[in-house]
């Protein structure tokens, strides 16, 4: 049983849950979008993202956040994901992050974008 992020409750008023492959995908939107401090007891876990997207855009933000998205992805998933490709790119109040990437258990290779507009 994998419970449905974000958490909610489904039409018959239980938890909702999800299946093995959204399960995957809803890790990886936890972990893009959750900046380290945010977890009482996981400090250090997620990326950072949301805080680097208010820089000014350079090529050198631009490696430097993939390095960091592609370290923070290895160290919380790695056992769960191998990426392939990752491509942030920001415009006005919404980042988008494109990610290729295979799933270890099954062997599926997926692409998914994962999209946040900020206020």
């Amino acid at each position: 049983m994998n419970i449905d992020f974000p958490f909610h409750f489904d039409n018959r008023g239980r938890v909702a849950e999800t299946g093995d492959d959204d399960h995957v995908r809803d890790m990886i939107e936890q972990l893009l979008f959750t900046s380290p401090g945010e977890r009482v007891n996981r400090p250090d876990f997620g990326s950072g993202l949301l805080q680097l997207v208010f820089a000014p855009n350079s090529p050198e933000l631009a490696a430097a956040l993939q390095f960091t998205l592609q370290a923070a992805l290895q160290r919380w998933l790695g056992d769960v994901i191998d990426v392939g490709a990752l491509e942030v790119s920001s415009e006005d109040a919404t980042l988008r992050v494109d990610l290729s990437y295979t799933v270890r258990a099954s062997g599926d290779t997926r692409s998914d974008s994962f999209v946040r507009s900020l206020p």
